[in-house]
């Protein structure tokens, strides 16, 4: 197994990354801005290569032995749950729908402008848009909602030690303090504080290896509205943890 990783060339073991991330051929392509049938290929050489007949094989087996060594590298994708002793299983449903990262900045590592892996991340200064008052009707947010807006807090705030702590070990992994702060610096000043934020969806994922909690927020920045937030948890040690955002 090992020797046919090596052999793998760094756009094979992109794909390979995203797909084991929760992405499908078509979601690649938007994506990386390719066709489908460049996405089929990949996958198709990298199945020869490692000797497998299931591309998800292939992709479970490269997770696998990169995070037997981890490495804070910011050209690898960021994003997928590693295989770790303390993440607690949890069962997703069937029907769930299959996670499809939309076209934008990519930050984690979750893959920003950089390089083709870092989930690009934008900065958040300003509030949530949480009414004065809430209608005692309203239903309450889920522990992975408000995890999500609890870690975008950290980011508001530029607590980027706190953010970095508040995030899953595969993203630690991948990323340093040092390059998360630097990249979401980076990211952040085009876009301005943010004036409102509002949920539109908590779903979960049945996305390799245990599945992810997607939590999606409609934000309005000072320079950009309409923003779409997608933050990617898992579940670690008893609570939820950050390993990937993207905004649209």
């Amino acid at each position: 197994m090992t020797a046919g990783i090596h052999t793998l060339t760094e756009k094979e073991k992109e794909t390979l990354r995203l797909l084991v991330s929760g992405y499908d051929a078509k979601s690649m392509a938007r994506h990386l801005g390719l066709s489908v049938h460049t996405i089929n290929e990949r996958l198709r050489d990298a199945r020869r290569k490692m000797a497998v007949s299931s591309s998800r094989e292939a992709a479970r087996q490269l997770r696998e032995i990169e995070h037997r060594t981890p490495q804070i590298l910011a050209d690898k994708a960021l994003g997928e749950a590693a295989a770790l002793p303390d993440v607690e299983d949890r069962t997703t449903p069937a029907e769930a729908p299959r996670m499809v990262r939309p076209l934008g900045w990519l930050v984690g590592g979750l893959l920003m402008s950089l390089s083709l892996a870092l989930f690009a991340f934008s900065s958040m200064t300003g509030t949530a848009d949480t009414p004065a008052a809430m209608p005692s009707t309203a239903p309450a947010e889920s522990p992975a909602v408000a995890a999500a807006r609890d870690w975008l807090a950290l980011v508001e705030k530029g607590d980027w030690n706190g953010s970095w702590e508040a995030t899953g070990q595969s993203f630690k992994a991948l990323n340093s303090v040092e390059t998360w702060a630097r990249v979401a610096q980076q990211v952040q000043r085009p876009l301005g504080p943010v004036k409102s934020r509002v949920l539109m969806s908590d779903e979960s994922v049945p996305a390799p290896p245990y599945g992810y909690q997607m939590v999606k927020f409609r934000t309005d920045y000072a320079n950009k509205t309409g923003a779409i937030e997608t933050l990617s948890l898992v579940r670690e040690g008893g609570s939820w943890r950050v390993v990937g955002v993207t905004v649209e």
